[in-house]
Order: C-alpha cells, then structure tokens, then sequence
C-alpha cells in the first residue's frame, strides 16, 4: 500500500452534495456487482455441489478467489502501473472502488464461513487469522471516509492503510500457499492455486520495488534541492 495503500480507502474526486439525489455513486456500483457476482458464484455451487459441508467448502473456494480478484488491483495496480505504463492506470484511477468491491464480496464469504462453522463436525477452530482480515477489510472501508482519514491526519492514515492491506495478503497467502502445502505436501500442491500464488508474490514485490524506487526518489530530491 506503500504503492498507494489509499486505493482501497481513497475518497471520491466528485463532492457528495454535487450528485443528484437518488443516483447511487458510482463506486455503489462496484459494491454491488461485487456482492451480486459472489452471491451468485456461491448459488450456483451450492445448487450443484449440495448445501451440506462439501459443497459449502466448494463455495469458500470459489468465493476467496473471485474476492481476491477484486483485492488486487487494490493491492498492486498503482505499482504495477508505476512500473508498466499508463497502460494499467485505469487499476490506479480505480482502486478504491476495486478495494470496497473487494469488502463487499467479501461479506458473502463471511457468511459461508458462517455456514460452515454449523455444518462442519470438525470445525470448531477459532480462525482468528481469518476474522482479523475481515477485520481489516471493513477497517479500510471506513478509512474511506473524509473525515475520518482527517481525523488521524496523512501518516497516521497512509500506516492503518499499509498494514491493514498488508495484513489481508497475509491472509490470501495463508490460504493459498500454507494451507494446501500442508494438507497436500509440496508434491501434490494443487496447480489450481498457482495463478492465484503468482499475483499475490508478484503483486508483493511490485509494491516493494514501487517503495524502494520512491525512496530513492525522494532522497535524490532533499540531496538536490
């Protein structure tokens, strides 16, 4: 979030009182179709698999993917754009809506996780690296919020922002990389979580090559008033 760890907590450029009254913002927009394509991946799933434990732990998976797909480009597409061109600025330009998108897909997965917790005899762990994330989530989303984030003023908002976002790739990372490596050992890894395991290193060392570059950057200008 170094490299714009506002884009899941930014604020709008156009003023609240400038839209017409009943025209939903555009990011709601965001919100809602990210909540409307979780809600509906979760549907189709439980109709084919089955309500039960099965089938709900089939809806996680493909809910935690499509919630990561909408964390991304919140996480990484202002270092991704700093580094391969204005190409990818629309990631920028959009990441504050890609990150509440994110936080609203990701209340369909809470709610599965719910499920399983009541259908699952084995499931009786406290998940508390889980519930932290969510935490996180809706944390971001209220630093969206103008006053808030002038409420603790420019650093202290940019440090809650860069570890709460920091936080939820730890978390993507628990589920994608050490959970399956330790129910299925590194010779029978799941390939299906290698794109996903791709994007989220990927997206990590861009942000930390974005930091380091304007480091750098920043030193060279106080050398050279």
């Amino acid at each position: 979030m170094t490299a714009r760890a506002s884009q899941l907590s930014g604020s709008s450029d156009r003023p609240p009182a400038s839209r017409p009254a009943g025209v939903l913002p555009a990011v709601g927009y965001w919100m809602a179709a990210g909540f409307a394509v979780s809600l509906a991946l979760a549907a189709i799933v439980l109709a084919v698999a089955g309500a039960g434990e099965h089938g709900t732990a089939l809806a996680l998976r493909v809910t935690a993917r499509w919630c990561f797909l909408l964390f991304w480009p919140a996480y990484a597409g202002s270092a991704l754009t700093r580094f391969c061109g204005p190409r990818f600025a629309v990631l920028t330009r959009q990441g504050r809506a890609f990150g509440l998108a994110f936080a609203a897909a990701l209340g369909v997965h809470v709610g599965l996780v719910l499920r399983l917790m009541a259908v699952a005899a084995d499931q009786r762990t406290p998940m508390l690296l889980f519930w932290a994330g969510v935490a996180c989530t809706y944390a971001l989303a209220l630093l969206s919020l103008p006053r808030l984030r002038d409420w603790l003023g420019p650093r202290a908002w940019r440090i809650a922002c860069e570890a709460a976002m920091q936080y939820i790739a730890l978390v993507f990372a628990v589920d994608f990389i050490v959970e399956p490596l330790q129910a299925n050992g590194p010779d029978k890894y799941p390939l299906t979580y290698l794109p996903f395991v791709i994007m989220l290193v990927g997206g990590a060392l861009l942000r930390i090559a974005a930091q380091l570059r304007r480091q750098r950057t920043a030193g060279g200008v106080q050398q050279n008033p």
